[in-house]
């Protein structure tokens, strides 16, 4: 297992950086968010290291793949109960616009995700500079997870609204993808990027009102701040609504 520095995790110096600021907002006793992802995979062993040097923290995952990663870096894990409230969830995205309205879901763990940033005090996003667009939708489809029962009803609705849904397979090609939660992630290629926020929750909610749609990728208005890490090692932060430093 990987002691967590850097030269021992073999990741892009950009990650590194990124997951290195958000692992200084953790505070001892803390009860912190784990999203799902390559770049939330740093930050857990990052994490793992600092509680093998002493740091108190719980973890509650958003995939049961962080789940395992989580128990072997040595992170002391809980569920989500009516009684626990956490205080940080540190998760990664798949495009950020300038307004922090991000896509989230190539991981495959989208409504898990949301589930634990809902149920967290904050939601900081770390990534690199290839992340940032000026609209959604410019490098991406959106994910959008969705019953199996209802994968052909869906996509028939998706292509009368203009949308081409493509069902995600596996790694290795030879099956259909299915999540945590048993259901099929269909990514949504866009005739056009998404142009402003307005239309950002537009299509989320069309999308939501499709039945058997559980939930997409477009994540709007959750992130509290995004941390863009650069090959050189800096970090820019932007914050929702102020400036970034």
């Amino acid at each position: 297992m990987s002691d967590g520095r850097p030269d021992a995790l073999g990741e892009d110096p950009a990650m590194l950086a990124a997951a290195a600021r958000a692992l200084e907002m953790v505070g001892d006793g803390m009860v912190v968010g784990l999203g799902s992802g390559r770049t939330a995979s740093v930050f857990v062993r990052m994490l793992g290291a600092r509680v093998r040097q002493g740091l108190r923290v719980t973890g509650v995952p958003a995939s049961a793949e962080t789940s395992a990663l989580a128990l072997a870096s040595g992170i002391p894990l809980a569920s989500l109960t009516e009684d626990v409230v956490l205080d940080l969830t540190v998760d990664g995205a798949d495009e950020v616009a300038p307004n922090l309205d991000l896509i989230k879901g190539y991981g495959g763990a989208l409504v898990r995700e949301r589930i634990v940033a809902a149920a967290s005090r904050r939601q900081v996003i770390v990534v690199g500079t290839d992340k940032l667009v000026r609209m959604l939708g410019e490098r991406h489809a959106v994910p959008v997870e969705v019953i199996p029962f209802a994968a052909a009803p869906v996509a028939r609705a998706m292509k009368s609204a203009g949308i081409r849904p493509r069902v995600r397979r596996d790694a290795a090609g030879a099956r259909e993808f299915v999540t945590d939660n048993g259901n099929l992630m269909m990514d949504c290629e866009l005739s056009s990027p998404i142009v402003d926020a307005r239309a950002a929750r537009s299509l989320d909610a069309a999308l939501r009102a499709m039945p058997g749609v559980v939930d997409t990728g477009l994540f709007l208005g959750t992130a509290e701040r995004v941390l863009v890490g650069h090959a050189d090692g800096r970090v820019d932060m932007m914050v929702r609504g102020g400036a970034g430093t």
